[in-house]
């Protein structure tokens, strides 16, 4: 039986693979729904929007998973940020604290998406809907939840690396893991947020050249990170 001891940083090999486990999890549920209920359904794989609200007039079902699987991204990424902030608070608790609360808020942002697929999904399989309003109206009201879904996810994305860069110094900083991985890490999540930044103000940058390279290089980090912490725990402060 896990005892909260087991938790603790006194046991930190124990706290890092529940740590890269979770981690894992998350890049790996996300894959796996991105490749399945979301596809044709989630404006942040498409540039469309008349066609993504299209297709979530016609998906009940689809976005009802989609908004009950990142609820369980929810907890995957705060069981991340909290054993992150355990590990890594002998390190630098200011740092190590602002973070877990950075990461938090960035996985309420994201669970907002859940909010915003339920209402669609309500538009699309309520009959009210088509009722009070034509088919173009519940097409904008849709179109309006694919919108509202797209920038919750693009600012969580934002926090969520900012918090990210975080607690990859402290890992540089405390050699917890191997400096190249956490500097690896630190560089991604810093052109993670600062490309996603930078984009809305300068639109060469929305190129999807740079997306790919952001978003390969930010995926190599966490993966990385993840498989480390899983099968070797974290080394000696």
């Amino acid at each position: 039986m896990t005892t909260s001891a087991n938790l603790s940083p006194s046991d930190p090999h124990s706290l890092a693979r529940i740590v890269g486990g979770s981690l894992l999890a998350t890049i790996f549920v996300g894959m796996a729904a991105a490749l399945t209920v979301a596809q044709g359904i989630d404006i942040n794989l498409s540039a469309d929007v008349v066609a993504t609200a299209q297709n979530m007039l016609e998906a009940e079902t689809q976005l009802r998973a989609k908004s009950y699987i990142a609820l369980v991204m929810f907890g995957l990424e705060a069981a991340v940020g909290v054993g992150l902030f355990l590990l890594l608070r002998p390190a630098g608790q200011l740092l190590a604290g602002w973070s877990l609360i950075v990461s938090i808020a960035a996985a309420i942002l994201a669970l907002l998406g859940a909010v915003f697929n339920m209402n669609a999904a309500e538009i699309a399989g309520d009959l009210a809907y088509a009722q009070m309003a034509s088919e173009s109206q519940r097409l904008l009201l849709t179109g309006m939840q694919a919108t509202s879904d797209y920038t919750s996810f693009h600012l969580a994305l934002v926090l969520s690396s900012a918090s990210k860069a975080g607690f990859f110094y402290l890992f540089l900083k405390s050699g917890l893991i191997p400096k190249l991985i956490a500097g690896w890490g630190l560089f991604a999540s810093l052109f993670v947020s600062t490309a996603i930044t930078m984009r809305d103000f300068v639109p060469i940058i929305g190129h999807s050249g740079v997306t790919i390279s952001f978003m390969a290089s930010n995926l190599i980090a966490l993966l990385a990170t993840a498989l480390y912490l899983t099968i070797k725990g974290v080394r000696s402060a």
